[in-house]
This record gives C-alpha cells, sequence and structure tokens, in this order.
C-alpha cells in the first residue's frame, strides 16, 4: 500500500483517504507479497499506515503606532514569538472487502489552546454506483476547497481570513464525487453536535453544506486545470447566538477583528472559488457572504476573499486530484536529503474579511501576502513570509508588518 496524489497508469486501485484528497494505494498483490514502507502494516483484515504531521512558526512583528493604540483598545498586545502551532498523530487503512472501505482516525495537539483534539476520524465507503465516496464521522464540512484541503498542503501558511466564519471540523455524513464525463464535481454534506457539543469548534447546532463545481477543462497528464465551484451553507448557531472572530492569517497573532456575541437564528453562507493552473503556475480566487439571520434582532451580512498567484520555480507540477476535487501536495522529485536543490515556489496573496455591519464593528483586515515556500523533500517543508496588514477598526486605520517562518514536517 502506498500513498499517491495523483493516478497512476496501473492496476492498482485508489481509496480516499477520508476527505482531505489523499489517496490509499492498494496493489491487487498486497495480500501476497509484502511491500510496505516502515509506516506501513499488513493485518489479516486491513492494512494500516501511520504518520505525523508538525507545524512550528517563528514570527515577529512592526507595528505603526496607530495600530498599537487598537490593540490598546482591544485590550491585546503583538509580540514576537516562536511556537509550536499544532502536532498531529494520524492512522488510515483499507479493510480487506470487495467494496472499497477504508478507516481513518486523527488527533491533533493544539499548541495555542494547548488541547488534544480529534481530528478527521470516520469511515469511508466507496459507491461507483453514484459515481463517488460517502464518509461517515468527523470530518472538514466541504465548504471551499482551501478548507478541505489537508492542512499541511495549500499554497500559504494559513487560510484566508473569511474562511474563519466556517468551522473547521463537524461531525456527520458527506458524499462527495465526480462524474468524469460531464466532468460536474460535488461535495454534500450533513452536521449536528451531538457527539461535538460544548467543543471550541462546535458553533451550530447542525449545519448542511454543498458544494458543487465544473472541471471546463482538465488533462491529468500535464495537471492543466480549469475548476470553477460555488458553495452553500445553511446552519442553526448554537442557543441562538454567534461569535465571529479572526487572527490576520498569522497564528501567533491574537483575534484582531471580532464581532463579539450577537443574535442568530440561522446563517446561510454563500461562496464561489475560480482556479487555474498549468501545474506550474495556479491563479484562482474564493469570495463569499455570511449572512445571520434573527427574529428578534437586527440582520447582519459580512463579505470577505482572496485572490492568489503561485509560480512553482522549478519543474515539478501541483497535482489536481478528482476523488475531492481539490489540489494535492507539491511533489518532490529529489530532494535536498539526496543531492537535490527540493523544489521551490513564489507565492503572492491579496486577502480581506470585513467583519463590520451596523451596530457591529468588529473590524476589517486587508493584508498582502508575498512568500516563498521550500520543499526540501516530500516530508519536510519551509515557509518565508511577509506580510503587510491594513486594519480598520475603532475608527482608525492602523498597519502590521508581518515577518515569519515556518517549519512543516509531514510524513503520510
Amino acid at each position: 500500500m502506498n500513498y499517491n496524489t495523483y493516478a497512476q497508469q496501473d492496476t492498482s486501485k485508489e481509496v480516499p483517504d477520508g476527505t482531505t484528497g489523499l489517496l490509499l494505494k492498494v496493489n491487487p498483490d498486497d495480500y501476497l507479497k509484502k511491500k510496505n514502507q516502515p509506516n506501513e502494516f499488513e493485518g489479516t483484515y486491513s492494512t494500516m499506515r501511520v504518520g505525523f504531521g508538525y507545524i512550528g512558526d517563528a514570527a515577529t512583528y512592526v507595528q505603526s503606532s496607530v495600530f498599537k493604540q487598537q490593540m490598546d483598545s482591544l485590550g491585546e498586545s503583538v509580540t514576537a514569538k516562536m511556537m509550536t502551532r499544532d502536532f498531529r498523530l494520524m492512522a488510515s487503512g483499507v479493510f480487506k472487502v470487495k467494496r472499497d472501505l477504508a478507516w481513518k482516525a486523527g488527533f491533533m495537539y493544539d499548541g495555542d489552546k494547548k488541547i488534544w483534539l480529534l481530528r478527521e476520524t470516520g469511515i469511508t465507503l466507496g459507491v461507483p454506483e453514484l459515481f463517488g465516496h460517502i464518509f461517515v464521522g468527523r470530518t472538514k464540512e466541504g465548504y471551499s476547497m482551501v478548507k478541505v484541503m489537508n492542512g499541511h498542503s495549500p499554497w500559504t501558511a494559513e487560510r484566508q481570513m473569511a474562511l474563519d466564519v466556517i468551522p473547521i471540523l463537524a461531525d456527520g455524513i458527506k458524499y462527495f464525487g465526480h462524474h468524469p464525463k460531464t466532468r460536474v464535481f460535488w461535495n454534500l454534506g450533513y452536521f449536528n453536535d451531538y457527539f461535538s457539543k460544548k467543543q471550541s469548534f462546535s458553533t451550530y447546532e447542525w449545519q448542511t453544506d454543498a458544494r458543487v463545481g465544473w472541471l471546463a477543462f482538465y488533462n491529468q497528464e500535464k495537471s492543466k486545470v480549469l475548476h470553477i465551484a460555488g458553495n452553500y451553507r445553511y446552519g442553526k448557531p448554537n442557543d441562538g447566538k454567534i461569535a465571529l472572530k479572526s487572527r490576520p492569517e498569522s497564528n501567533p497573532v491574537p483575534y484582531i477583528i471580532n464581532t463579539g456575541t450577537f443574535s442568530a437564528d440561522y446563517s446561510m453562507h454563500i461562496g464561489g472559488e475560480i482556479y487555474y493552473s498549468t501545474g506550474r503556475v495556479l491563479m484562482g480566487s474564493e469570495m463569499m457572504v455570511h449572512q445571520f439571520h434573527s427574529q428578534s434582532a437586527a440582520n447582519h451580512q459580512f463579505f470577505g476573499g482572496d485572490v492568489v498567484f503561485t509560480y512553482l520555480l522549478t519543474k515539478t507540477k501541483r497535482p489536481y486530484i478528482t476523488k475531492g476535487s481539490i489540489f494535492g501536495f507539491v511533489p518532490v522529485r529529489k530532494s535536498v536529503f539526496k543531492g537535490g536543490i527540493g523544489e521551490w515556489e513564489a507565492v503572492l496573496r491579496f486577502s480581506y474579511l470585513g467583519l463590520d455591519d451596523g451596530l457591529i464593528q468588529g473590524g476589517t483586515f486587508y493584508r498582502i501576502t508575498p512568500m516563498v515556500n521550500w520543499y526540501i523533500s516530500k516530508a519536510v517543508r519551509m515557509e518565508f513570509i511577509y506580510g503587510y496588514g491594513i486594519l480598520e477598526r475603532y475608527g482608525l486605520k492602523g498597519s502590521l508588518q508581518i515577518f515569519q517562518a515556518r517549519l512543516q514536517l509531514t510524513v503520510l
């Protein structure tokens, strides 16, 4: 059993390892011959693979006097810091049955909250009759490509601020798939807080999600794709209340835009995403509106989005994965540990989120981010990040410069 992020022309089959784009590749002779990697095991009833992930950040900041004044009003401070963002332990495998049936368990140590959390955990059932798979358990809801992708695989260090409005995890059922002939793909889910109530990420009693799109064109061999999709989410916040907040895409910084708690009987989220890739070049954008409705108080609406451009300076290609309709990990042709230079990627992104509406003045933050990714090996990645942002809050405009480096270790 070997992990692959894109299909090969052979007789093996590929089973999704959960919903984040990784694939468990099962060879037809797995049960007869031992070809396992050191972290792979063969059992009587199932294969198993174990892995881990680590992310560490070092950051320092240059703040304008106005920004410091805004932080004083907020009761927060922004200081240089080195910290563990998170540490993850994972295990997954494929049951030895005729129908595709995989299992997965994940645990994460949150370096900010200093607690362990159950991450994506559940089973994935193949339903070829419906051109897809069904996942049951704890997973990402399915709103937004970047939100679905494995947290170690996106091109930037953190997801855009507008996605912080959507909880990262949920418990429920998700049906995802694609129709090869029409190139239509989908991701449909229902979730509730029966098991997750009182946990920090669980801010909704229940929610439904739909992500539906079309590959206008797709050349797997050249990794050339035009991906267009729409996102829709509808849910009921816990106890008829919600609070929205976001960091400026740098985990050591506090939540500098924050609505505080307000009344909301239900919420509706509508977004669009478009990505064009030649393998080495990637251009894309995700925009969204978050609407909150209350029978006893005012309704509110907030906007956010991003535009991104990336270029792989070396000649590798970022793959697109139809089982999940997302981009995968950048393949490293020759690692530094084997005498190569790894792979290098230049990234430029603009992003923003506004949390001001009516009596709610949570602030608006705009950020532009040039950065460089160095894929040292398949398992080791370094990120060198600069960010320049403007905070509009308390009737003031303050600037923040972010200088950050990130070490990422990924064994899958």
